[in-house]
């Protein structure tokens, strides 16, 4: 759950509240504009509204922060496109106190947007200095979620099974592992396809056997590596 006053909290201080200041009308703006796109969940509008995308990426970016794009954050992965961010989450249908998994923690953008909806998440990064980068954002903004580095096409059962569970990279096809640990009723939307393009697909299982699937639009995310994804590297 976000904390309501962040002054209190350790890593604060004016100039990054007058930046934060800076970029509200942008952040309006870009809600607009996803809004106009067809994202229709008031509630994910108004968490991509709140979070200060710019202090997720490096200060040459800022300028592009509130941009309906993907930007780079190093190790070859980027922070989503916000319309990607509004898309999936939409796809989850999150209600509060729902159990979500993410895989591909990154910056923390998507992460945060799942904690501003109430969820209690869960996060799995493979990247050592991505997951410390997250962890330190999260904590600076008064964000709460527990995070590990690991191989995302693995899960995380420890903590299983989910309400929901996001993908924020592109698979070849739909790890198992991801699939059994969802909950009854418990949704999986992942990217799946070939390097070049990605359908989305939404999982929801039905039973404890039975599942729909729905084929959704197409995509362009960063390949999912680990042993159930593109293979190690």
């Amino acid at each position: 759950m976000p904390i309501l006053n962040p002054s209190t909290e350790p890593g604060f201080n004016q100039k990054k509240v007058q930046d934060d200041r800076r970029f509200v009308r942008p952040r309006r703006q870009l809600v607009e504009q996803l809004r106009k796109k067809g994202i229709e969940d008031e509630q994910v509008l108004q968490a991509i509204g709140k979070i200060p995308r710019h202090r997720l990426i490096d200060t040459a970016l800022h300028s592009k922060a509130y941009n309906d794009t993907a930007l780079p954050i190093g190790m070859g992965q980027t922070i989503s496109q916000p319309f990607t961010v509004a898309a999936q989450t939409e796809l989850l249908g999150i209600d509060r106190g729902d159990k979500v998994l993410e895989i591909g923690t990154g910056s923390g953008y998507q992460c945060m947007v799942l904690c501003e909806l109430g969820a209690e998440v869960y996060s799995v990064e493979r990247h050592k200095e991505l997951y410390h980068r997250a962890k330190e954002s999260l904590h600076e903004l008064g964000y709460r979620a527990m995070l590990k580095v690991g191989d995302g096409t693995l899960g995380w059962s420890t903590y299983a099974p989910y309400d929901g569970i996001v993908v924020t990279a592109g698979a070849p096809v739909v790890p198992d592992d991801l699939v059994q640990q969802l909950a009854i009723g418990g949704r999986l939307v992942i990217p799946v396809g070939n390097d070049e393009k990605q359908m989305m697909l939404r999982i929801t299982r039905v039973s404890e056997n039975e599942y729909d699937r729905e084929e959704l639009a197409d995509f362009k995310f960063v390949p999912l590596i680990g042993e159930k994804g593109w293979g190690e590297s």
